[in-house]
């Protein structure tokens, strides 16, 4: 399946040395206005290239719209975004397109497919998601005019975790840091990874204000549920917790339990999400990314015969792929919930305002 969604479907295509990669965006409203320049923002956020700490690789990261938008705004048709890969070096593959290196998806897509594109690691590359991320800008621009606001940070760099946390300090540093003292200490610890050829990973966490309550579906369209397959998607994560998450085994029920008061809730160890419907708080998602598998260390393998062999990934990798992950993670959470308030426009708009109206609050990063 390299297509997500209900009433808002994306469509992803395209591979990490191709020609170009691209989305079809189908279902979304008529009359949001967007430009390609609009979408410059949040795709130089999840670029390589930007700092020592990410990948070498520099690309341009120009959208062309080919269909769905006309004088400046969105016509209700499939809108069809691209993107020309300009900085491949498929060069750098040669030597292991033979062989299955560990932790990467070389031998599943060889078992799947009995066949795979080696060049960069093809559709399991990171360079898929910049599509999704181009396609939740107009997301983003949706949920906006709704008074929703979607933002993230990266609340956990291998075993470094913010000593504070400031949502203005985030987007001052390329780790999108909660904390601006401690960039340095980051920066330290990089260094020290890169130089000695390893990786790490990292925890991101991404919040939605302005959410009312009500979106989400009871059973099998939990609102909870379609976040945490969509972050799933995302390559290189392995865990998402929904608010308190696994913190929730070793809470008492009377801790856990979110009161509520006539001026709001006075917790959200729910996540902002109670029976997979939104209550009205913030919505709020932790997302694990597990260490970069390129590494320049040897290390023992198989190769397509079965025979074992020594690898060694050289080119151009991320130290630490959760880095420039809070824009990706981000995405995915506006193109979740703009799909579910699509979803619930059609079936219960006619519902009107219920009363009472819990409020929300602020939440932190």
């Amino acid at each position: 399946m390299n297509t997500f969604g209900h009433l808002l479907r994306v469509t992803t295509f395209g591979e990490s040395h191709g020609p170009a990669i691209g989305c079809v965006i189908d279902g979304c409203p008529p009359g949001i206005p967007i430009a390609p320049e609009d979408f410059a923002h949040d795709l130089a956020r999840r670029a390589t290239g930007r700092s020592r700490h990410t990948s070498a690789r520099h690309e341009d990261d120009q959208v062309e719209i080919l269909s769905g938008v006309y004088e400046g705004v969105t016509t209700g048709t499939p809108i069809a975004l691209l993107i020309r890969n300009v900085d491949a070096r498929s060069k750098d593959y040669a030597r292991i397109a033979e062989r299955f290196r560990p932790g990467h998806a070389d031998y599943t897509y060889w078992q799947k497919y009995g066949i795979r594109d080696p060049r960069g690691g093809g559709r399991a590359s990171a360079r898929e998601t910049t599509m999704r991320v181009a396609a939740a800008v107009i997301a983003k621009k949706w949920l906006a005019q709704r008074g929703v606001t979607v933002r993230g940070c990266m609340v956990q760099l291998g075993e470094l975790v913010p000593r504070r946390h400031d949502w203005d300090a985030v987007e001052g540093n390329p780790f999108f840091w909660p904390c601006a003292e401690q960039v340095p200490e980051l920066e330290a610890y990089m260094d020290a990874l890169r130089k000695s050829g390893d990786s790490v990973g990292a925890r991101i966490q991404v919040v939605a204000e302005g959410v009312p309550p009500g979106w989400g579906e009871p059973v099998y369209g939990k609102l909870d549920a379609e976040l945490a397959a969509a972050m799933m998607s995302i390559n290189a994560v392995k865990g998402v917790e929904i608010g308190a998450g696994f913190t929730a085994v070793t809470q008492k029920g009377s801790q856990h339990r979110d009161v509520m008061t006539p001026q709001g809730f006075l917790s959200n160890h729910a996540g902002g999400i109670l029976g997979g419907i939104s209550t009205g708080q913030p919505i709020v998602v932790s997302v694990a990314f597990k260490p970069t598998s390129s590494l320049r260390l040897p290390v023992p393998g198989l190769d397509v015969d079965g025979n074992p062999v020594e690898i060694v990934t050289t080119g151009r990798h991320d130290p630490c792929v959760g880095i420039r992950a809070t824009p990706i993670c981000e995405a995915m959470l506006a193109l979740v919930l703009m799909d579910q308030a699509l979803r619930h426009r059609a079936q219960c708009g006619d519902v009107g305002p219920v009363t009472p109206r819990i409020p929300g609050q602020m939440a932190e990063c």
